[in-house]
């Protein structure tokens, strides 16, 4: 398998706010709550992201804790932000993304405390969506393309 992997996903706007996301064969609904403007029929951008960042720490504890001997027994992550709204209803110059994010560790293990706290150090260095959220990333628009 090659080194450097490309993923992909598509976003079709439907009625209203609501969106349709696609990556490989699977599907999944974002939109907006009512008091947003929307449907209320999926999480909205914001808490996707959040539950991207969550399922990827997730993945990357089940994936390495084998590696660490830690044996999850169960594994839950908790994670919520803040966003100024006034940033994206442009009322104000804040930015219109979140400026904190927190996130809890719920681990149920008998493993020593010791290897929990390596092993944790070791996951939050190893999730991509983590990574991605720490530091900067090159996002640009590829092209426009208008079509009739």
């Amino acid at each position: 398998m090659a080194s450097i992997q490309t993923f992909k996903a598509t976003a079709q706007l439907q009625e209203g706010v609501k969106v349709l996301t696609k990556a490989r064969q699977f599907e999944l609904v974002i939109d907006e709550p009512k008091t947003l403007g929307g449907t209320d029929t999926g999480m909205n951008p914001v808490e996707a992201l959040l539950a991207s960042l969550g399922a990827c720490q997730s993945i990357v504890a089940r994936v390495y804790a084998p590696k660490f001997d830690v044996v999850l027994e169960d594994f839950r992550v908790d994670v919520e932000g803040e966003i100024d709204l006034d940033g994206f209803f442009n009322r104000s110059e804040v930015r219109p993304g979140y400026s904190d994010i927190r996130y809890t560790f719920y681990i149920k293990t008998n493993s020593p405390e010791e290897k929990v706290k390596e092993f944790v150090q070791f996951l939050e260095s190893k999730c991509p969506v983590g990574d991605t959220l720490a530091n900067p990333v090159n996002l640009k628009l590829d092209r426009i393309v208008i079509e009739e």
